[in-house]
């Protein structure tokens, strides 16, 4: 598959992100589920990861760059998008705010995606 194409799919899905994470929350569903915003995050960032590690390993391939340096630049790139997305909350919009809770739940979801990645290595190079 075309880089390109893997980076205009890991930037639509960023911005699927973010709209989610910054529209006006009354706008939204609403939804009765313990802790289902967490489980959002958790599944957003999941995603996220995936997304720019699939990304960033084709970017990077045959360049004699370690294979898992695009695991931790898609790690990092996922717990700072979401550190900003949760600052943003608090100074563009009204009706959400920051929450610490919500940066661990996305932390952990790239967590995971990041080991999933490295499960799933051989079906991902053949992307």
């Amino acid at each position: 598959m075309p880089k390109q194409l893997l980076l205009v799919w890991a930037i639509l899905c960023s911005g699927i992100i973010a709209y989610f994470c910054l529209t006006d929350s009354s706008n939204l569903p609403a939804v009765s589920f313990p802790s289902i915003d967490k489980i959002v995050h958790f599944c957003f960032h999941f995603g996220f990861t995936i997304s720019w590690i699939v990304f960033f390993k084709k970017e990077l391939k045959g360049k004699d760059v370690n294979d898992y340096k695009a695991y931790l630049i898609s790690f990092i790139f996922s717990v700072f998008f979401g550190i900003t997305i949760e600052i943003l909350q608090s100074v563009l919009t009204v009706t959400r705010a920051s929450d610490v809770t919500d940066v661990l739940a996305n932390a952990l979801g790239a967590v995971v995606g990041v080991f999933t990645a490295i499960a799933l290595k051989k079906q991902i190079d053949k992307i």
